[in-house]
């Protein structure tokens, strides 16, 4: 990667095809002054650093689809970009604060209690317990969150019998944790 190149050099190279160099470092020279920008106007680093997802995913479609017609503006087009999105985020907090305020106490009184919180340890333990294939099916199922087709083509069984397995399998795991069926 040239390190001379200029902004709209990148925004070119960008908009010609698929040079992931070029899009690369174009996100590393932005990603500084956008996060900047948000923690002036956010005030919250998680935020500042949602802003600069957003801004430079926005600005790297645009610049795909070539949407910029003066890529010496480049920054200027980041800069837009970056108060737009704040504005938004804005726009979006000032509305949920209110339409909280409205609806708050009905949703309180209408969400049900949280489930007990389990413990990793207790369930890493009671996964540990299972069968090696119950395990298998588990994991692939919830942690992968592959269908029964899927793991069954992992295992090499039927995906009815995947579907058995997994049934047995949190049968066993709710019998272990002490959670009713």
């Amino acid at each position: 990667m040239d390190v001379a190149a200029s902004d709209a050099d990148l925004v070119r190279r960008i908009g010609s095809g698929q040079d992931h160099d070029a899009e690369g470092e174009f996100c590393r020279r932005m990603a500084r002054r956008v996060r900047l920008y948000g923690l002036r106007h956010l005030r919250d680093t998680a935020a500042a650093d949602d802003l600069v997802q957003q801004v430079l995913v926005t600005t790297l479609q645009a610049l795909r689809a070539r949407r910029l017609r003066e890529p010496d503006k480049v920054a200027s087009f980041v800069l837009g970009t970056c108060r737009m999105t704040v504005l938004d985020i804005r726009r979006n907090g000032r509305r949920h604060e209110r339409l909280l305020g409205e609806f708050g106490k009905w949703l309180e009184s209408s969400v049900e209690p949280e489930a007990p919180h389990l413990e990793s340890e207790r369930l890493a333990a009671c996964m540990q317990a299972l069968a090696e294939r119950e395990r298998t099916v588990i994991v692939l199922t919830f942690y992968d969150e592959r269908d029964a087709a899927d793991v069954a083509g992992v295992l090499g069984v039927s995906d009815g019998n995947v579907r058995v397995i997994r049934h047995r399998a949190l049968h066993r795991l709710r019998a272990c944790l002490g959670v009713a069926s």
